[in-house]
């Protein structure tokens, strides 16, 4: 999987949320309990990207697989579970094409 760090010190989650990773850009948010304006992922199914930010800290990863995003998606909801935070689920808005795209690579159970 590829990763790239970057720092971004002039922004808040908002900025990916109507931008870089919107819903029109095939991205659906990937809601925990600790979501707020300084946090949020958002995961691309057909680019198989995972995009997070975290106080202007931007990671974004490319899986090479399929297999490979759905174990990093599948990760992230193991570590908000272990560490005190809920996750609530990948939330694809009201896509049905983006709905059907992670249903069909097996992360319906993750949608809500």
């Amino acid at each position: 999987m590829e990763m790239i760090r970057e720092f971004y010190s002039m922004t808040d989650r908002y900025a990916y949320d109507f931008g870089k990773c919107s819903y029109k850009n095939g991205f659906a948010q990937v809601d925990t309990s600790q979501d707020a304006s300084y946090y949020g992922t958002w995961a691309n199914p057909e680019t198989l990207i995972i995009v997070s930010y975290c106080e202007g800290d931007v990671t974004i990863k490319t899986a090479d697989t399929v297999e490979e995003f759905v174990e990093e998606l599948k990760a992230i909801k193991k570590w908000n579970d272990d560490n005190g935070y809920r996750f609530l689920g990948i939330d694809p808005g009201c896509g049905k094409a983006l709905k059907a795209r992670f249903q069909a690579i097996g992360l319906g159970e993750l949608l809500h």
